[in-house]
């Protein structure tokens, strides 16, 4: 188990975690996983998250489920102690 996980929610929002994300990893990596739940991005998000991001723990959803219920079916997969839930 996990101490702590940060959850970003995702829904076509390649062009900013292109720019923040580096400054969550930057300030978080020796302290947390970095999770991205993405909720059926259209975008090149998953792209980008592979590419770019590779230290980025990825949940690919089978579908926009929403804010609230995407974040709930991404917690569902991820054991840690504590979340962080970052939008």
């Amino acid at each position: 188990m996990e101490k702590l996980a940060i959850v970003i929610l995702n829904w076509n929002g390649a062009k900013m975690l292109k720019q923040y994300l580096p400054t969550v990893l930057r300030y978080s990596c020796d302290e947390a996983t970095v999770y991205v739940a993405d909720n059926a991005s259209t975008d090149d998000s998953l792209e980008l998250l592979h590419t770019e991001f590779p230290e980025v723990k990825l949940i690919v959803l089978d579908r926009n489920w929403g804010f609230a219920d995407g974040y709930n079916q991404a917690l569902r997969q991820i054991d840690a102690e504590y979340y962080l839930l970052l939008n």
